[in-house]
Formats: structure tokens, C-alpha cells, sequence
């Protein structure tokens, strides 16, 4: 038998889960006009105020009985299944197909990530051409491993990438790292 904070504790994954759903079927295609106001569209989706919502996630309220069917009629879901625990790509609808692992391994997997996945986007859609900027050195700091070599020789002057430059060379690793991804859109 499930108690009431356990139950509480389901649904409310739960309903993380039917928003990280609504997220990545809403975002396949992102633009700055389909990222802006998920949560709002989310509920409005579940048909509840957006400051409930906030509630919900904040866990200052709780999912009830009816608010759990509602969210389940409005998000396609079988009845119960927001009182059910659902392992990851289990709680698929008709026609949307769970992701499979690979694609999931960007998605925020919890409050934390979701917050700073938050902050990044608020950041980039106030100032993009900084947000871009900055965002890349500071990856290219942190994904760039140090080797003692490195860490006592200054950067070298930027290159252009179709330099070739020295195995061993920091900005050489970092274009490296580079290939194989694909460049930000312009805005228009």
C-alpha cells in the first residue's frame, strides 16, 4: 500500500516527467519565440494557472486526486498513471515515441540542472552575441583538459582553424574539440 507522501512524491515526478515530455516535444525545432513561456504553455496545456504550476514544483502544493486525472486526460495518459512510478521512456503516447537514451542525456535530469539550464537561456536570450561568446570560453576552459605543459605556458594568440598548430597546443585541442559541431544559427 502506498502512503501519502509517497504518493505525493510519485505524482509529483510525475508530473516533472509530463513537463519534460511537453519540453522536448515542443522544442524540436528551437527558436527563441518556441522557448519562450513553456511553463506558462505547459499550463495552460494542463489547464491550470501558471502560478500553480510554480506551486506544484516548488512542492508548497500537493497533486491531488482530481488535479492528477485532469493532468492525465490532458496530457493522453491511461488512468492511474500519474499514481504509478514510470522507470525512464515507459510513459510513451500513442504516436510519441520515447527518446531514446542518447537524446535524453541532455535534458535536465533534475531541479538543479533545470535551474541552471534556466539561467543560461535567460542569459542568452537578453544578450545572445555575449551569452555566445562568453559560454564558449568558459566551456572551452572547462572541457579543455589541462596537461602540465598547459597550465604553465600561456594561451597562445588565436589561430585561424584551418591552421594547424602543435599536438600539444591548448587553442590547437580546442578547435579540435570543435569539429563535429554544428555552429549557432543568426538571428535574422
Amino acid at each position: 500500500m502506498t502512503s501519502a507522501s509517497d504518493l505525493a512524491q510519485i505524482r509529483f515526478d510525475n508530473a516533472l516527467a509530463l513537463f519534460d515530455e511537453f519540453v522536448r516535444n515542443t522544442i524540436k525545432h528551437p527558436d527563441a519565440a518556441t522557448l519562450r513561456g513553456l511553463e506558462g504553455r505547459f499550463a495552460e496545456k494542463v489547464q491550470i494557472q501558471p502560478s500553480y504550476w510554480s506551486q506544484i514544483k516548488s512542492r508548497s502544493r500537493q497533486i491531488g486526486e482530481r488535479l492528477a486525472r485532469q493532468f492525465e486526460l490532458l496530457c493522453r495518459k491511461p488512468n492511474g498513471w500519474m499514481d504509478q512510478v514510470h522507470t525512464p521512456g515507459t510513459g510513451t503516447t500513442k504516436g510519441n515515441p520515447a527518446p531514446s537514451s542518447a537524446d535524453d542525456s541532455h535534458a535536465p535530469r533534475d531541479d538543479d540542472e533545470r535551474f541552471i539550464v534556466g539561467l543560461v537561456l535567460t542569459y542568452y536570450r537578453r544578450h545572445p552575441q555575449r551569452a555566445r561568446t562568453r559560454l564558449l570560453d568558459l566551456l572551452g576552459e572547462v572541457l579543455t583538459p589541462a596537461t602540465s605543459e598547459t597550465r604553465a605556458v600561456p594561451a597562445p594568440a588565436p589561430q585561424s582553424a584551418t591552421t594547424a598548430a602543435p599536438a600539444g597546443d591548448a587553442h590547437a585541442l580546442w578547435l579540435r574539440s570543435q569539429s563535429g559541431v554544428a555552429p549557432l544559427r543568426q538571428k535574422k
